[in-house]
């Protein structure tokens, strides 16, 4: 019994959420809204991938670009950029609760969220938790975004937090199309990613 009432209360805790999610997210463009779910659906499903590419830094003291690395296992990740800024190599990897960066010739650095960390070493104000949403087309879940579609009913620009995120090409991998170049607009801060090589995975399901 208590098992059948626990398995009811998630079900309307997971309807809710969803209702929550569809009502933060305002959509414009000239896309199909349903085609746009399903897609959104689709991406959502993948908790797992390997990304390889460019990544381009524009601040007000400091510019530059280098490579990007980005391994990616549930909550799990490990994203590493060699060369931006002049800094040498930096690997920043964690889960929940706990987040490492290590910068070539400084040492190793722990903060509980990757936000904190990257801003207080780097000098950077970058949205890390929303990249693994923004990465793959996504607006993140926790809060209000502002969504345009392009012809394909995928997105073409976001807003979220103060961030402008423009979606320039995408490409088709194993089934999903990916984002291949992204550009975001924050406050002092331009950051252009060129994706060379992306490796999806649906962990989850065993794939």
């Amino acid at each position: 019994m208590f098992l059948r009432h626990l398995i009811i209360f998630s079900f309307i805790a997971l309807l809710a959420g969803c209702a929550g999610f569809v009502a933060r997210e305002s959509v414009q463009g000239q896309g199909n809204k349903a085609q746009w779910r399903e897609h959104k659906q689709q991406l959502t499903g993948l908790d797992g991938w390997q990304i390889n590419g460019k990544i381009g830094i524009r601040a007000p003291k400091d510019s530059g670009s280098g490579t990007l690395f980005w391994l990616q296992r549930q909550d799990y990740y490990d994203i590493r950029l060699s060369g931006p800024l002049g800094r040498g190599a930096a690997r920043l990897t964690g889960r929940p609760g706990k987040v490492s960066l290590e910068v070539a010739n400084q040492g190793r650095y722990d903060a509980p969220t990757p936000e904190a960390l990257v801003e207080e070493q780097l000098g950077w104000k970058l949205p890390v938790s929303h990249l693994a949403w923004w990465v793959r087309g996504l607006p993140a879940p926790d809060s209000k975004s502002r969504l345009t579609l392009d012809v394909d009913s995928r997105l073409a620009n976001l807003e979220q937090d103060g961030w402008q995120v423009e979606y320039l090409s995408y490409a088709e991998q194993n089934g999903y199309w990916l984002p291949e170049r992204i550009k975001l607009h924050g406050t002092d801060l331009d950051v252009t990613l060129v994706i060379k090589e992306w490796q999806p995975r649906k962990l989850g399901q065993g794939t």
